[in-house]
């Protein structure tokens, strides 16, 4: 079984990077992806079906969350970064940022262990803690928001690959709980619809269950899901057309946009929503 448990993920989306970044026209460098994907990160992507056809969704993922992450450090005054189920990501020592910047990684303990062994003796960007604590614990989460939100002026939180895992109820209580805090501001986050659901049911459904990290979260609301916990969408990156842009398409992703030219608005509309980056922010009581 190439996925055993959910942090496995983490070195599956690590190959990914690892690939991307050995291209010529690379959209982004990881120098440290494949060491942290290992033999097993590469396993997964050989053995899973559809697993490497599917690799440009997660490629795109990752360049739209780098360009968003830095534009909201780098002209909207965002000085702490929360990144929840960190997973192997190294954003803090491969992005251009500010060195006063705070960057917390939030995951589990024996994947932080890993990626902190694996990178021994490579230097962030800026100021960088890695805080073990499990998400699922209310207690210590509402403890580790409470501590590190009084250490921001505007804090962004990240969530790269998390939310799809949750059951709806657990993603609407963690909604509340970032809430909580004043200064967490702006929540980055990736979002899938019910169709992509069928989708993944059929190509990595039964892997993924039998490796206890079965997928749940895909709201028929799209991110309106989240405004009843205090948040609005400020900004939608839809994944085929980001994907076009940077030119990292899917096979037969011509097609895709052919259809939409000749579907109605709401068709083209619901196209467009199947899956994408959506950037959220507090919101007021009026916008609830």
């Amino acid at each position: 079984m190439p996925i055993r448990h959910i942090s496995d993920t983490a070195r599956w989306v690590a190959f990914y990077r690892a690939m991307e970044s050995e291209r010529p026209d690379a959209l982004f460098v990881d120098p440290w992806a494949r060491r942290l994907a290992g033999a097993q990160g590469e396993a997964i992507v050989r053995t899973l079906p559809r697993a490497q056809s599917s690799a440009w969704a997660m490629i795109v993922r990752t360049a739209v969350f780098d360009e968003i992450i830095l534009r909201l450090v780098q002209r909207d005054g965002v000085d702490h970064v929360i990144n929840l189920a960190a997973g192997l990501d190294t954003r803090p020592f491969r992005l251009a940022l500010p060195p006063a910047l705070r960057w917390t990684d939030v995951d589990l303990p024996d994947i932080l262990a890993y990626k902190q062994e694996t990178l021994a003796g490579v230097q962030p960007k800026c100021v960088y803690e890695a805080i073990a604590t499990d998400l699922t614990d209310t207690t210590a989460r509402q403890t580790l928001f409470a501590r590190l939100g009084g250490t921001a002026r505007r804090a962004l939180i990240v969530t790269e690959g998390l939310l799809i895992y949750l059951q709806p109820a657990h993603v609407g209580a963690l909604a509340d709980a970032l809430h909580a805090q004043p200064t967490f501001h702006d929540w980055l986050i990736d979002i899938a619809s019910p169709w992509l659901r069928k989708y993944m049911a059929k190509s990595w459904g039964k892997t993924l269950d039998a490796g206890g990290s079965p997928m749940h979260f895909f709201p028929e609301e799209g991110p309106k899901f989240f405004r009843p916990h205090g948040w609005r969408m400020v900004e939608f990156r839809s994944s085929l057309e980001e994907a076009h842009r940077l030119r990292r398409e899917m096979k037969l992703a011509w097609l895709w946009r052919f259809m939409g030219k000749i579907s109605s608005a709401e068709r083209r509309e619901a196209q467009r929503m199947i899956s994408g980056v959506v950037l959220l922010e507090r919101a007021g009581a009026q916008d609830r």
